[in-house]
């Protein structure tokens, strides 16, 4: 039996990768138990670290420090891939005031844990790490330990507390956000929302028209479309009581019927340039398309060819050379309006209407083949991780600072993953992954990392936290979870006259905190919390990992 003591308590690679792998299933299994309601998730891997450190548990700490960093990495790169096509647009109309009230959150909070810097004995890794553990997010405690080990790499103990500061945070940062949700809930829940909620994440609106308006009598359809002030697609004319596939020279003329696809804020603006508007609902998810006319067939084409990633669509020219019509193309879940001006990528489902023939060559065109979309595409992740790792590592001047920063293994990674995500297909490059890979990879680089986390932080945790000073770690730990939060909810709603399932979101959002979003509406009716939950999240998750190495080099200077 020695030798399965040794495997244990002999520092060889075999025991580093057996000791995490055993932190990552302690962890991951009891964090699946819920406690009023509530669980930690992957984040009690975290915890089951601590306490593995607490017994004396160790690993090599060049095994452990590798392990750490490689799954902070990969985490952080697959997050920055994962909110990358949504990143820039989530700036646009609402996202805007949404993003601004979460950087009021961060901004707030920020200012508070400096205010307790400078007016306590708190030291600067202490109070970053708390700052870390109330917004519940442990990217940002790495960013810092970072920037903290560069100024001076031989400071690993300030590294240590820090992590175990975001630790005693942790569990009451999560406390915090859920009572401030449950207190906000009290006061605005109660009302109801000035908006109609439409729990679809389609953007497009089906509508048929009958054509009285003599403006465009006579006219084709291109010449109909340059002149139209907003985007549609027409997808299909009934022309003589035959049911057509109309192209960009097709003729309206007075009494035809179209049935045109559009954003649904133009409804009433293409209500004006065809004419009446029919009250048929042709939005309804049972309408068989196909039984319209036997003559034509609607299909969902995979966009699965590598060659077409990043292509315009017009440049396909697929509707003169096959007479089909796209009509939409969903992305990601979400429906977008085709335009010939929008790039394809990977995974692309389009809805394609035609003669059966012509669909069934399109499809070959495109691909169409779903286990394509099951191959990863390792060569781009690998070199997203390298451009990150050398974008992590230049260093930056900023005046007032006596040292340059460097975005680090946290910084540098998530611009790369947001910018190869936004823009990767533009360049032909192949960053799709499903949602399943994706989730994969984050939660294996996220579960690595808190487990080698936690084990660096539990030799000194449980001697920290029951003290006096362990005490007031908790009490800055509520104070800087809930008062951030209160402030820019109450002012966001009585200011900014915010809806409240909106607020709520934005608040989870710019906390990075996805657990009070099930406190948000206990009848789990609409969907708009998640919506702007969504919207605020990738800005605030890279300007909490870049403010964390800022905070730390400004106080630290």
């Amino acid at each position: 039996m020695d030798w399965f003591i040794e495997l244990f308590t002999e520092q060889t690679f075999i025991q580093a990768v057996m000791i995490l792998s055993l932190i990552c299933a302690t962890g991951v299994a009891l964090g699946n138990v819920k406690i009023f309601g509530v669980s930690l998730g992957v984040t009690f891997v975290f915890f089951a670290g601590i306490i593995a450190g607490h017994f004396g548990i160790t690993i090599n700490p060049e095994m452990l420090t590798l392990a750490q960093n490689f799954g902070l990495i990969l985490y952080i790169y697959s997050l920055g891939l994962q909110v990358g096509p949504g990143f820039f647009s989530s700036f646009k109309e609402g996202g805007i005031k949404f993003n601004l009230l979460a950087l009021a959150l961060l901004v707030v909070g920020t200012l508070m844990a400096m205010v307790y810097y400078w007016t306590t004995d708190l030291s600067l890794s202490d109070t970053v790490g708390l700052l870390a553990g109330a917004v519940t997010n442990t990217p940002m405690l790495g960013a810092a330990q970072q920037a903290l080990l560069q100024a001076d790499p031989t400071n690993t103990e300030a590294a240590s507390n820090m992590a175990i500061a975001c630790a005693v945070g942790y569990p009451f940062g999560l406390i915090g956000m859920i009572v401030s949700v449950i207190i906000l809930r009290s006061v605005f829940g109660g009302k109801k929302s000035s908006k109609s909620h439409d729990n679809s994440a389609d953007n497009t609106f089906v509508t048929e028209y009958e054509i009285c308006n003599p403006a465009i009598y006579g006219k084709n359809i291109k010449e109909i479309r340059q002149s139209a002030d907003c985007q549609f697609v027409i997808s299909r004319v009934w022309k003589n009581g035959e049911l057509i596939i109309p192209t960009s020279e097709t003729i309206l003329e007075e009494g035809e019927h179209v049935l045109v696809v559009s954003g649904k804020k133009d409804v009433k603006r293409i209500e004006q340039i065809f004419g009446h508007k029919e009250n048929v609902d042709w939005n309804k998810k049972d309408i068989d398309w196909n039984a319209i006319d036997n003559q034509l067939t609607s299909r969902k084409i995979l966009v699965t060819k590598p060659e077409h990633n990043g292509v315009k669509l017009g440049d396909l020219r697929l509707r003169n050379s096959y007479g089909i019509n796209i009509t939409r193309v969903n992305r990601a879940g979400i429906d977008l309006l085709p335009s010939r001006s929008l790039r394809l990528q990977l995974g692309d489902r389009l809805t394609i209407v035609g003669e059966y023939r012509a669909v069934e060559n399109v499809s070959t065109i495109l691909g169409n083949e779903a286990k394509q979309l099951k191959n990863p595409h390792l060569l781009s992740l690998f070199i997203g991780i390298i451009l990150g790792l050398v974008l992590g590592s230049v260093p930056i001047v900023l005046p007032g600072i006596s040292m340059p920063i460097k975005l680090g293994i946290a910084g540098g990674p998530i611009i790369v993953g947001i910018l190869m995500g936004a823009f990767g297909p533009r360049f032909h490059i192949a960053t799709y992954t499903t949602r399943s890979a994706n989730l994969m990879l984050r939660q294996l680089g996220l579960t690595i990392y808190l487990a080698g986390l936690g084990l660096s932080a539990g030799a000194g945790f449980f001697e920290t936290v029951f003290t006096l000073d362990g005490l007031k770690w908790v009490a800055v730990s509520i104070s800087l979870a809930m008062v951030p939060v209160l402030l820019v909810g109450f002012a966001s709603a009585k200011i900014f006259k915010t809806d409240y399932a909106d607020n709520i979101g934005m608040l989870c959002g710019g906390m990075a905190n996805p657990f009070a979003l099930d406190y948000a509406n206990p009848s789990g009716e609409g969907e708009d919390p998640a919506v702007a939950y969504a919207t605020v999240y990738p800005a605030s998750i890279f300007l909490r990992v870049i403010s964390a190495q800022l905070l730390v080099l400004i106080l630290g200077s």
